[in-house]
């Protein structure tokens, strides 16, 4: 929606701008998302019991069961740096911290 209406490029001046006006500046950045791993509902550890790392979460109107691996990549060359693994139902936002 950024791209489509071109306010990326005037929101970031205005970051910029007040960046500047208290002698900061962005130089390098981390880009962060994550992924779902889906697993089979069914799947079930050697005790017959389902791996309790696991959990469901919702993404749009679908369910899944599964974990959540959650990137960081350097904004430049696009290398990841960082990979963190948890339970599909953890919060993108609380590993941020880890990933940058």
């Amino acid at each position: 929606l950024l791209e489509k209406h071109e306010l990326a490029t005037g929101i970031l001046g205005v970051i910029n701008g007040y960046l500047g006006d208290r002698g900061l500046s962005l130089r390098q950045g981390t880009i962060v998302d994550a992924t779902l791993i889906h697993a089979p509902s069914s799947t079930k550890n050697k005790d017959g019991k389902r791996d309790p790392e696991m959990h469901q979460t919702k993404k749009g109107n679908q369910y899944y069961f599964g974990a959540k691996a959650h990137i960081g990549a350097d904004d430049e060359s696009g290398l990841v740096h960082s990979v963190v693994v948890t339970a599909a139902n953890v919060a993108d936002v609380t590993q941020v911290a880890k990933l940058l």
